[in-house]
């Protein structure tokens, strides 16, 4: 399962089995000619390339076997083309899928990308998950112990799988991540389980979107990134990338294709993205508990309160959407999130935050006289998935202030989340 974003370049590195398995002849390059006195300056560079390249090795040799190549099948109905000659309008066809995963404990929960074990239309879970370890011919089945749509996470367990072949890859720290650190990527590219590559860490903090929403539209959260030009193909989403220590720092899960928006198949053109292992960790204890079931981002309790006619459906969006015109005679801010509606025994209803009175304007609906959030914690708002991505990290009894705007005078409302937020 693919969703193309952001000018249908940016994809997903799932990967359907019909797609095609691209081969490239790379030339193998002859030993070096010439001497080094081991204090020449090519006798130092030589010498630290060995030491990566034994690091590599090292970390390869150590943590792969950690490495979890996944599959899944899923019955889906598909119009029948030839059914007004046949009789019957649909079909019934197996659509198949791989992606990659790592063990993160002793108990055998492997972590992976929710896309990848997400049956036909990103509603999740796939009928069939199987999984396999290096160097077993075998897959044996899994199930979903937790789902994660909006972080595009889900966290899956083997059944009858011999413990022996458990073997978790230490987490890291993705907080402490530096532009140009080594990043080790490990997964299924094409379908070629059990591949590894290497780069560097190109950035830590690129926004993307990232994830499903909650209501089944697919669109995703703007969240933290980390970029890496690291090779990360279709069938490397859900595997581990790792530091030159050999933890965890991020789960593969995207890459940047021009060439991809031509053929429908992403490819790898040196951007690839991973979401910090932080987040996961986060997570975790949440996706455990969840017994199969999903798990969301928290939310304050409020609706956005201007909405806009869009193509065949109502959308929401910030007062940058409005006219300087419309917004001064309204009194609004210049941006913002209009509050529309908040509701009862909710985190924002117990700080105070209060909704406007709808009122209708050609094209949409904009709620006047109550709040309008125009930044958290410091950062800009301007929509809800402003507000989404502030949150995401978060957990219950955390505080995040909000700059609140009514009747255009400003103020600071600290909005503390408890465990309905979560719910």
């Amino acid at each position: 399962m693919k969703r193309p974003i952001l000018a249908a370049v940016l994809v997903l590195v799932g990967l359907g089995l019909g797609a095609t398995l691209l081969r490239d002849q790379v030339p193998v390059s002859g030993a070096q000619t010439g001497t080094a006195t081991p204090t020449s300056p090519l006798a130092v560079e030589a010498g630290a390339r060995l030491q990566n390249e034994q690091n590599t090795m090292d970390i390869v040799r150590r943590y792969e076997p950690g490495l979890v190549y996944i599959s899944t099948e899923q019955q889906v109905m598909q119009p029948n083309p030839m059914g007004w000659m046949f009789g019957g309008e649909n079909q019934t066809q197996v659509v198949q899928g791989v992606g990659s995963g790592f063990f993160v404990n002793e108990q055998g929960d492997i972590l992976t990308n929710y896309h990848v074990v997400a049956g036909e239309g990103g509603q999740g879970p796939a009928a069939t998950i199987r999984v396999r370890v290096m160097n077993r011919e075998e897959s044996v089945p899994a199930r979903v112990i937790g789902l994660a749509p909006q972080y595009d996470l889900a966290l899956i367990r083997a059944s009858g799988l011999d413990r022996s072949l458990i073997k978790p890859i230490p987490l890291g720290d993705s907080d402490t991540l530096r532009a140009g650190q080594k990043a080790i990527a490990m997964g299924a590219p094409f379908g070629l389980d059990f591949s590894v590559t290497e780069g560097i860490v190109s950035s830590t903090a690129r926004q993307i979107p990232i994830g499903f929403s909650g209501n089944g539209s697919g669109e995703g959260i703007t969240q933290k990134a980390i970029q890496t030009d690291a090779a990360i193909n279709p069938g490397n989403s859900g595997g581990p990338l790792l530091d030159s220590g050999g933890r965890v720092i991020g789960i593969n899960t995207q890459i940047l294709s021009p060439a991809g928006a031509a053929t429908g198949v992403g490819q790898n053109a040196g951007v690839g993205f991973a979401i910090p292992i932080n987040a996961a960790k986060t997570l975790l204890p949440r996706l455990q508990q969840a017994n199969g079931g999903s798990v969301y981002a928290p939310r304050l309790g409020i609706t956005a309160g201007l909405i806009v006619q869009g193509p065949g459906q109502a959308v929401p969006v910030g007062l940058s959407a409005l006219t300087t015109e419309g917004k001064r005679e309204l009194r609004l801010p210049e941006t913002g999130l209009v509050v529309g509606q908040v509701g009862p025994d909710t985190p924002a209803a117990r700080a105070g935050l209060r909704g406007g009175t709808a009122q209708a304007f050609p094209g949409g609906r904009v709620a006047v006289g109550g709040d309008v959030i125009t930044a958290i914690d410091g950062q800009p708002v301007d929509a809800l998935e402003d507000l989404q991505a502030a949150l995401i990290d978060k957990q219950p009894g955390d505080s995040v202030t909000l700059r609140v705007v009514r009747g255009g005078q400003g103020r600071d409302v600290k909005v503390t989340l408890d465990d309905s937020s979560f719910r």
